[in-house]
Order: C-alpha cells, then sequence, then structure tokens
C-alpha cells in the first residue's frame, strides 16, 4: 500500500491445506471507500486460469477423447473452414497447451475488455486475432490468450458441455472449490464484497474496470476465486491429483523460446516457491506453491495505474512473500 496506486490487497497463507495466516490492507473501493477487503473476498485470478482450463484438456488427453497430435483443423474444422485460424491443420493441441502455436492474440483496439455491454462471441475473438500478423513459427513460445479461448472451444466441441460446467465438474467440486466459478456473462461480475480496481483511459482519467468483459476472459483469465480456492487447486494440481506427472509436465516444462522461472523464487530457495499469476486492467494476482504443494501463499492486489505501471506489482508481490516466508532475505 505504502509503494502507491494500490487500492486494496489482501493475502493468506496456506500450510498442508489449513490456514497459517491472513492479511488485509486499503479499502474495497478508491480513496478508502467502502470499508476493508475480507481476504476471505473473492477475486479475479487472471491468468492462472489457464493452468485450470490446461488441466481439463489434459484430463479429456488421459481419458482418450483427445490427443495431445490431434490438429486443430481436426478438432475444430470451423476455424480452418472459415479462415479464422492460419495454419489450423498444423497447429496442435500441444501447441494451444503450451502457447507455441504462433496465433496472434485477440486484444486488439475492436475488443475492448472494459465494454460489459458487448457479447463477444469466441468466433469474434479469433476473427480479430486473425487480422493481426503471426508473432512467431508454430513450436515456439509467444504468449497469446486466443490459445486458451480454442482450447475453451474444444473442451466444450468433445465433451457437450460448457467449459464453466466442466471446470466446476472436474476441479471447483472434487477439490471444494465452493466459492470459485467461471463467469460467461459480458456483465457478469464477482459476486459478494471484492475490491474494486481502476484503469486509466486514453486521457488519463480513472475508470472502475469491476466489471470486465467476460466473454473477452473466459478459459484464458476469467475464473474467480478466493485464497482459499486457488490454494486447494495449486495444492492438488502440484501433488500430482489432477493429472499424472507426464501429463503434468506439458504445463509445467517449458517450450523453446519460453523463458524459465527463477529457480528458488523470492527466498532464494529457502524455502522454494513457483510462481503463478495473473492479471487485467485495475488487478493482479498471484498463487505461490512449494513444489511439494505443503505451502501457497495466495494473494490479490487491486490497483489504479495503466497498464504499463502494472508490471512492478509482480515485485511488490515478491516482496511481501519474502517478507512472510524470509525476511532475512527481504531485509537485503
Amino acid at each position: 500500500m505504502k509503494s502507491g496506486h494500490v487500492v486494496g490487497a489482501i493475502g493468506e497463507v496456506y500450510v498442508n491445506g489449513k490456514r497459517a495466516g491472513k492479511g488485509s490492507a486499503g479499502s474495497r473501493l478508491l480513496d478508502g471507500g467502502g470499508g476493508v477487503i475480507p481476504s476471505t473476498a473473492r477475486y479475479r485470478i487472471g491468468s492462472q486460469t489457464k493452468n485450470m482450463t490446461a488441466t481439463v484438456a489434459l484430463q479429456l488427453v488421459q481419458s482418450g477423447k483427445l490427443k495431445l497430435d490431434d490438429k486443430l483443423s481436426e478438432v475444430l474444422p470451423e476455424v480452418a473452414e472459415r479462415d479464422l485460424v492460419e495454419r489450423a491443420d498444423e497447429i496442435t493441441v500441444r501447441n494451444l497447451i503450451q502457447l507455441s502455436s504462433g496465433i496472434p492474440d485477440f486484444l486488439t483496439p475492436e475488443i475492448d475488455p472494459l465494454g460489459s455491454t458487448i457479447t463477444y462471441r469466441p468466433v469474434d475473438l479469433l476473427a480479430a486475432s486473425r487480422k493481426r500478423q503471426r508473432p512467431s513459427e508454430i513450436g515456439t513460445f509467444n504468449y497469446s490468450n486466443t490459445n486458451y479461448i480454442l482450447l475453451g472451444m474444444i473442451i466444450e466441441k468433445v465433451t457437450g458441455h460448457s467449459l464453466a460446467t466442466e471446470l466446476k465438474q472436474r476441479i471447483f467440486s472434487p477439490l471444494g472449490m465452493r466459492a470459485t466459478y467461471l463467469p460467461i456473462k459480458a456483465a457478469e461480475g464477482i459476486k459478494g464484497p471484492h475490491g474494486h480496481g481502476y484503469s486509466k483511459d486514453e486521457t488519463g482519467k480513472l475508470l472502475d474496470a469491476d466489471k470486465l468483459n467476460a466473454t473477452t476472459m473466459l478459459g484464458a483469465g476469467g475464473v474467480i476465486s478466493t485464497a482459499h480456492d486457488i490454494s486447494a487447486f495449486q495444492r492438488a494440481f502440484s501433488q500430482g491429483k489432477l493429472l499424472p506427472d507426464s501429463l503434468r509436465k506439458v504445463i509445467s516444462d517449458p517450450v523453446p523460446g519460453q523463458p524459465s522461472p527463477p529457480q528458488g523464487g523470492p527466498c532464494m530457495g529457502k524455502p522454494a516457491f513457483q510462481p503463478r499469476g495473473g492479471s487485467a486492467p485495475g488487478f493482479a494476482a498471484a498463487t505461490y506453491t512449494s513444489p511439494d504443494g505443503r505451502l501457497q501463499f495466495a494473494v490479490s492486489v487491486t490497483v489504479a495505474m495503466d497498464d504499463a505501471e502494472r508490471g512492478a506489482v509482480a515485485q511488490r508481490i515478491d516482496q511481501a512473500l519474502a517478507s512472510v516466508f524470509c525476511p532475512a532475505t527481504a531485509a537485503g
């Protein structure tokens, strides 16, 4: 909070599945409005959603309903027939999961994540992506949310259910994540008391970014959760309770061009942590998990800044973790 631009922050620590600490700072609304945010409040987890979407896709691989080497044009023939994805006959399910398809991101000026009165269909997002130049070759890492819009479409095609239903049945309900859900309506916001984030428009005016358009996020970044629930997911994932190791590595092992995560995390390996994070206009969220899954540090930060400034929040979350788990390192 003292660093500025932060409206509110909450965090919880879990050890062996039990909450060992909690914290809250700031307020629900800008300039101290709305009172404090309880550490149990729901918040957007952003791109931590991708790990969940990939897990569902890999569970379908495990059950034989999908193959990692299936071509996009085979599982979603309509995207090839309508020319919504370039080289759809070369891109595999594995490429989508590992962000190595070379498909451009759909976040263009014509797609407004803050415009919650417009309902975007997945094909609208693909059409926006198709207008952009391919940023990389197939097989090379390039971060693009479009991959996970496509994975959500594949999951729905293979199962006959919505992605929201599959996430609930395969992950949320089995793990007791009762407060977690995937909103699918454009103006569907966060249920219950929660922090509001703010983003600057082109004139520099701060806009309440609370009602992010859910139809622009979906399986790429749309899940709303709590510190308790996201900790339960990351713990189960790390401990191999959702996927066998061979499939878990499809998500966790880096691919060519992907930067390697820093070894050991903010505490220099004493203890070690593996970070998972996500952000969008108005917020940043992260969950750090020890390699054995015993420890989780889950944080949500609502901010009032532009996108360029938002990158500094990750460092501040690292410092918060260090102050809890390795204060000597934080002081140094």
